[in-house]
């Protein structure tokens, strides 16, 4: 096996030595071919399991309407607390998660995080009261935390800054299919297995989606790929190629230790900035959660409230992803976030003040696109701002880890007694969501263009590449010394 493993290392030094010899040019064939092979491999897994994700936390939702919150004699603080406690398990653990995953394999750490919550959610089946609602949807808040940022730490170690957007957006639409036909598929389960083997409908919900999730968590383990410099299913040359067009003056320096990079990252104002702007533009998010009370303010009954929420996410699918597309290609991001978050704020205020529900239907509608094009665009500029890997994956669960609270405090601006026009909840969504995309823009004038970098910034990324191509070719010749 040694052997095996040395002709293996040696040939890939050749490889190596072949691809830096000739320099790093971008755009090139060899350079277009390689980020396809790597979104084939990367994306669509990584699609499949976001949207089981974003089932097996939301389906709680299914389950209380399908008989849970009877059996388990729940009151309206009760759920409300099952819903809340996710996410301080959720906040708590988003860092260290993180942490772990710099120094591990993704093609291990973020399938054994999959296969774990998979198996929390079938555990669902054996709840029979309150306290272990409770408990469970704590331990699940706490090892789905690994997941999210975990997935944009990892694209963002393949990807350069301008290859975030769409592949960002690309990624969020797993969430607006899984809300989308999540409820659909809620009710037809819940529905068909209602006393099946005397088991009700609500604990067959979580035992079948947890059981997918565990099967794709399986098969995630051989696609997932690790980091460019130790995945498997590159060649040498491939390998070589990716690491080196990422290469950059910071992110060549020596790694951080754990508390290093966490202190980097809290000290950073950056940090705090993009915190407060994701906590906007998630918080305005949380009117998803009432689109289905929001359809019967405007008329709609029974079924038809949950299915016209489906294509409010249908076109909020299509708007991102053409966002997405867009920002990749002007290399601009912080701009299209307050185009996205102005559309949504107006569509917002629009539907508080017209009276027409056919009207409100639409409005609510490009406000969704708003919202949900700015999101994964407001990651993706987040990670773009931090050059060093330990840094950004501490940075990015901060971020997403408190942008996610606006999930606990969001809730509670929807009351019911201000329906139909619901007032509170239009006013603080625009809030919301302006605030995020004006705090967006401010932090792009404090640190400039990031597609623009200046000349001193080219020169030391040029000179690291440089560094690292005499080393690669350096190790080459010793390892052909040593085999003579």
């Amino acid at each position: 096996m040694s052997t095996k493993n040395e002709v293996f290392k040696s040939e890939a030094a050749h490889l190596e030595e072949a691809a830096f010899s000739a320099g790093y040019v971008p755009g090139t064939d060899a350079e277009r071919k390689l980020v396809r092979r790597i979104d084939m491999r990367l994306l669509p897994m990584l699609w499949v399991m976001y949207i089981l994700n974003y089932l097996d936390r939301t389906n709680i939702g299914n389950a209380k309407v399908a008989g849970m919150q009877t059996d388990l004699k729940l009151t309206s603080n009760d759920y409300a607390t099952a819903l809340s406690v996710f996410f301080v398990g959720y906040l708590l653990n988003e860092i260290p998660s993180n942490l772990v995953l710099t120094r591990s394999r993704p093609s291990i750490f973020l399938p054994c995080i999959m296969l774990l919550w998979g198996s929390i959610t079938i555990a669902f089946m054996g709840i029979h009261d309150l306290g272990a609602l409770i408990a469970v949807r704590f331990i699940l808040g706490c090892i789905e935390a690994g997941f999210f940022p975990g997935v944009m730490f990892l694209m963002s170690c393949w990807y350069k800054p301008f290859e975030m957007g769409k592949r960002m957006a690309l990624f969020y639409t797993a969430s607006l299919m899984a809300g989308a036909f999540g409820g659909v598929l809620g009710g037809a389960i819940t529905s068909g297995m209602e006393g099946v083997g005397g088991v009700r409908g609500w604990h067959w919900l979580f035992g079948i989606e947890g059981i997918a999730t565990v099967v794709v968590a399986s098969l995630a383990f051989f696609v997932l790929p690790d980091f460019p410099h130790n995945t498997k299913f590159l060649t040498g040359e491939e390998r070589a190629l990716a690491v080196l067009r990422l290469v950059t003056a910071e992110g060549s320096k020596p790694r951080l230790s754990h508390k290093e990079a966490f202190m980097s990252a809290v000290k950073n104002w950056h940090t705090w900035l993009l915190t407060v702007s994701y906590m906007g533009i998630s918080g305005s998010g949380t009117i998803s959660y009432f689109f289905p009370t929001l359809m019967l303010s405007l008329g709609y009954t029974g079924t038809m409230a949950n299915y016209m929420t489906a294509p409010i996410y249908a076109a909020a699918l299509v708007v991102s992803v053409c966002v997405g597309y867009s920002s990749d290609h002007f290399n601009e991001k912080p701009f299209h976030v307050l185009g996205a978050t102005i559309i949504a704020g107006i569509s917002f205020i629009i539907t508080a003040t017209v009276p027409n529900d056919a009207v409100k239907y639409t409005f609510i509608l490009f406000g969704g696109c708003g919202i949900w094009s700015a999101v994964p665009l407001c990651l993706s500029y987040c990670l773009a701002n931090f050059k060093n890997n330990e840094t950004r994956a501490v940075a990015i669960a901060i971020i997403n880890g408190l942008g996610n609270t606006a999930s606990i405090y969001g809730a509670y601006i929807w009351p019911a007694n201000s329906a139909p026009s619901f007032t509170l909840g239009f006013a603080c969504t625009t809030a919301f969501v302006l605030f995020g995309g004006i705090c967006t823009v401010i932090n792009r004038f404090c640190v400039g263009d990031l597609s623009l970098r200046t000349q001193a910034q080219d020169d030391e990324d040029e000179e690291a590449r440089n560094a690292h191509q005499k080393g690669a070719e350096g190790k080459a010749v010793h390892d052909d010394a040593a085999s003579v």
